[in-house]
């Protein structure tokens, strides 16, 4: 029979109230989750997260069918940044990065008629093949949420709306 000293210990993940027990994607040997490091006889490479995140932004970024990244808040907010030129390439992205391994989630607005399914599985492969080969990190997964779906007619309508004006 095990006693309370002898359980096996969870991850706690806060959420304001209410904690939540979850088990880390990725491994953290080395104890944090800021940075990712590699010991060599020569020394010690040092990734952090958003290092990892820029990548994984840009790679998405690239492929086609895929309008933008982020919620609506932090597209808005993104268009702000964009005007005055400090465009934040980790916008829609959060990464879990452990000493050898990436989780990534990202968040993308697909372009109509782009068909979506492929978009997400391109967007998957992209950003797997950039963390691997870019930052040398194994890819365990890649979640992408689709959460808009941008129509071409948008575009034309704002232009409308500032001629009329």
């Amino acid at each position: 029979m095990a006693t309370d000293d002898q359980k096996t210990p969870t991850t706690a993940v806060s959420t304001g109230k209410n904690a939540v027990a979850s088990a880390p994607r990725v491994d953290r040997s080395f104890g944090t989750s800021q940075t990712a490091a590699t010991e060599t006889a020569a020394g010690t490479t040092v990734i952090a997260d958003g290092v990892v995140a820029k990548v994984a932004g840009i790679a998405a970024r690239e492929v086609r069918g895929v309008y933008a990244l982020g919620g609506g808040g932090a597209r808005a907010f993104g268009a702000i940044r964009d005007a005055v030129n400090a465009t934040d390439l980790t916008q829609g992205v959060k990464v879990e990065v452990g000493e050898t391994q990436a989780a990534v989630d990202i968040t993308i607005v697909v372009e109509y008629p782009t068909p979506v399914h492929e978009v997400a599985s391109n967007v998957r492969s992209a950003v797997t093949t950039a963390i691997t080969r870019l930052v040398g990190l194994e890819v365990v997964e890649v979640n992408v949420e689709v959460n808009d779906v941008h129509l071409p007619s948008d575009d034309s309508s704002d232009t409308e709306e500032s001629r009329v004006a």
